[in-house]
């Protein structure tokens, strides 16, 4: 299980720091962030790989970083210049070493008004 938490509701310009903690004795292969905006699918925010690797959206580059140790929790997503578009629900990810069986946390809405 995987436990998400830092969002909320910010002006533009500023910044929140999402936290995901996972149960332990998991070991992941990557952890990241997808966000889902109202109306619209799914996206891939930020990932990190076990390797220390990252990717991210081209919308988010430059402003967001994905930090933590990607093998274990927990991993974090520093969230800066923050704007209306990055509105969302934020969801935790990571997929198992072996299995790759993929977790998902709950959720964390992330506002930014204008």
């Amino acid at each position: 299980q995987l436990q998400a938490s830092g969002g909320g509701l910010v002006q533009t310009g500023g910044s929140l720091r999402l936290s995901c903690v996972a149960s332990p004795g998991y070991s992941f292969s990557r952890m990241g962030w997808y966000r889902q905006a109202l109306g619209k699918e799914r996206e891939l925010v930020a990932v990190r790989y076990s390797d220390g690797s990252t990717d991210y959206a081209d919308s988010v580059k430059g402003r967001f970083a994905i930090s933590g140790n990607s093998a274990k929790s927990p991993v974090y997503l520093q969230m800066d210049s923050l704007k209306p578009e990055d509105t969302a629900v934020y969801y935790c990810n990571a997929r198992r070493i072996v299995t790759n069986y993929e977790f998902w946390g709950q959720g964390t809405q992330v506002t930014v008004s204008s």
